[in-house]
């Protein structure tokens, strides 16, 4: 075992962390994230052993002589949602290993798709208030129940960005967007309109749903990552939570029933 074996090891192992960790925090299951890095592994001819915690991920490399040659661990500090991202890495996992693609041609391509640009911030509040008011109107909710709803996502998730930004905690976070689309919903009915407030009122809060970590904790149970699934089920129970209290503060302030 050479220094440059080790150098070589220790450039690659780096790079692997970094695509774990950016799985992990863009929304990955645990058998995602595992099935990636190994494939990477494999073609560098690495013996990868990979540990997923809830926030941090544990590494270490074995030649084919099951000789240690890197050992590490890389933390997350927040999770949240980047398809782009997901779908880029495991693209190039597959170019890595067929096209024998160079550590440096892997990193390169790497910081290329993390340095992708989000959607205009406008572009995502209008199709997401698009999106509530069409299940309003899968609900049985009517035009004016529809424009209302979609007023009322496009204030709240806006007012939920701002919160972000300001670096709220996660949970808060979505209070303050269920509690500003709720009270924008209900000021309508507290207007005198007649309409059935109910669809407005509880379509208005969809977007808030965290569906990707509902999904990834039933994902990791099956698979037996029995620790982060109930993580992410517990931090999905949380957010669920934050919704119920955005609606229930605004229905005790205009006293509906």
């Amino acid at each position: 075992m050479n220094q440059q074996t080790n150098s070589e090891a220790k450039e690659f192992g780096s790079l692997l962390l970094d695509v774990g960790v950016y799985l992990l925090s863009s929304g990955a299951s645990c058998s995602r994230i595992r099935i990636t890095m190994r494939r990477l592994a494999i073609a560098y001819n690495y013996s990868p052993h990979i540990s997923i915690a809830p926030k941090s991920i544990s590494l270490a490399l074995n030649d084919e002589a099951d000789n240690a040659l890197f050992s590490g661990m890389r933390t997350t500090p927040a999770q949240g949602v980047n398809f782009k991202t997901i779908s880029g890495i495991s693209r190039l996992s597959w170019n890595a290993s067929e096209n024998d693609l160079s550590v440096q041609q892997v990193r390169d391509e790497l910081s290329r798709l993390i340095a992708l640009p989000h959607y205009p911030r406008l572009v995502i509040l209008l199709f997401v208030s698009v999106a509530g008011s069409a299940f309003c109107f899968t609900f049985g909710g009517t035009l004016l129940e529809m424009i209302i709803t979609f007023g009322a996502t496009f204030c709240g998730l806006f007012m939920r960005q701002e919160a972000i930004k300001h670096k709220f905690n996660p949970y808060i976070c979505v209070y303050i967007g269920a509690l500003v689309a709720s009270l924008f919903a209900g000021a309508f009915v507290k207007a005198g309109l007649n309409i059935n407030f109910e669809h407005a009122f509880a379509t208005s809060v969809l977007y808030l749903i965290p569906g990707v970590p509902l999904i990834n904790c039933f994902t990791d149970l099956i698979d037996g990552n029995i620790l982060n699934g109930v993580v992410r089920g517990i931090n999905a129970l949380m957010f669920a939570l934050a919704i119920a209290l955005g609606l229930l503060s605004a229905m005790l302030i205009y006293n509906l029933k």
